[in-house]
């Protein structure tokens, strides 16, 4: 056997052996994990006063927050027989399907109203709030849309005004509920996937001026009006406006650069309202000071980042639908993050958002699990088509 003939043998050989597996992202499973694990653990320190309050057990939020862990990831493994091919023909029934369920806690029986807010349905076993679920599908019909649209920057102004038009329902929906965090939210989701499509500048400056009027308009509701002078002047009424806040800055301020310790929150037993949903990161920065604030920022531009990656790469690699995809849950779980972190911290106005990944909360906690597994499955797929690739030859497959 010559030399060249040897040569060509083993190269054959390298190709016919390529593993036909690949592995998933490890960036992003081990900055999921690190923020879940870092979340049990707040979870546990923040719910044993809350828990006490409600006459239950010590661990009673700690267990139900590791069932609705394990029921995100045993319905994450439906990601392994459906593709993002799958989901790209149901991105349009994902609309109407979408508003149906948003619709459904105004259901007499069915609905379930707390704090004077309706967002949840009963299950029976646990509550529901739906739009954790309608922000996927959301994200999975405007992701089918601008694939259809490659050069939306030449598009005329109809063709950008239409996924903003069916957010603005939802907006709507939601309002009604009331629930003005969850629609800013999904208003930011859909503004900021068209931006990244390359819709052009003037559209987006319109849309952007009619949208701050109306979402003016929807925060002088009374109620959300003393919301926004809370956080204005929230020692104006230090006993009820302004108690949320004031408490998460005493709990801010109180933990310096290193924190009271673990487990050492003055504030979580029963000064600071939500103390293990919507301000556990209040807690968090209390007990672990600026070293646990820094950590946790860290961890989620690490998983954004990374996810923002593979959106690039998706799109180079001319899949469109699956580089929305993941660049809108990116956009989800940063922008829920960053206001979530913003009201614990006083910078932003009370909104009733639960920090990804870290606060108690069944319906966020499971379709966040969902939304990194549906990025993971799109990174597999690119990763196969890559191991595929060097084993084409013009005439066929190599042998």
């Amino acid at each position: 056997m010559t030399a060249r003939t040897s040569a060509k043998h083993r190269q054959a050989s390298r190709w016919g052996e390529m593993p036909r597996t690949v592995g998933l992202d490890p960036v992003i499973v081990i900055t999921a994990s690190l923020l879940l694990s870092i979340g049990l653990i707040m979870v546990a320190s923040t719910s044993m006063a809350v828990a006490e309050n409600f006459s239950v057990g010590p661990w009673h939020f700690v267990q139900r927050h590791l069932m609705f862990i394990g029921v995100a990831l045993v319905a994450s493994l439906s990601f392994r027989f459906i593709g993002t091919p799958q989901l790209e023909l149901l991105a349009r029934a994902c609309l109407p399907a979408a508003v149906l369920i948003l619709m459904l806690p105004f259901i007499p029986g069915l609905g379930h109203e707390v704090n004077g807010a309706t967002r949840w349905i009963n299950l029976g076993v646990t509550r529901f709030q739906v739009v954790e679920v309608v922000k996927l599908m959301l994200i999975i019909h405007v992701a089918g849309y601008l694939s259809r649209r490659p050069e939306l920057n030449r598009a005329r102004f109809i063709d950008t005004i239409k996924p903003l038009a069916a957010v603005g329902l939802m907006a709507a929906i939601l309002l009604m509920q009331p629930d003005m965090g969850s629609a800013v939210v999904l208003v930011a989701i859909v503004a900021g996937m068209i931006w990244l499509a390359g819709a052009a500048w003037k559209h987006l400056f319109l849309l952007g001026s009619a949208a701050i009027p109306l979402f003016g308009f929807a925060a002088m509701e009374p109620y959300r009006l003393r919301r926004v002078m809370s956080f204005v002047d929230p020692w104006a009424d230090p006993y009820s406006g302004g108690f949320q806040l004031i408490q998460a800055l005493i709990a801010v301020g109180r933990g310096q650069i290193g924190g009271v310790g673990l487990g050492s929150s003055v504030q979580k037993l029963y000064y600071l309202p939500e103390a293990h949903t919507d301000f556990i990161f209040a807690v968090l920065a209390e007990e672990l000071g600026l070293v646990g604030i820094v950590l946790v920022l860290g961890l989620f531009v690490l998983l954004v980042g990374q996810m923002f990656r593979i959106g690039l790469k998706a799109l180079t690699m001319e899949r469109a639908f699956s580089a929305f995809v993941v660049w809108g849950i990116a956009l989800w779980i940063g922008l829920q993050a960053l206001v979530s972190i913003g009201v614990n911290l006083g910078v932003l106005p009370t909104k009733g958002l639960t920090l990804p990944l870290v606060s108690a909360g069944g319906s966020s906690l499971i379709m966040t699990i969902a939304a990194i597994a549906l990025v993971l499955r799109i990174d597999w797929e690119l990763k196969r088509v890559e191991l595929e690739r060097p084993r084409r030859r013009r005439g066929g497959w190599s042998v």
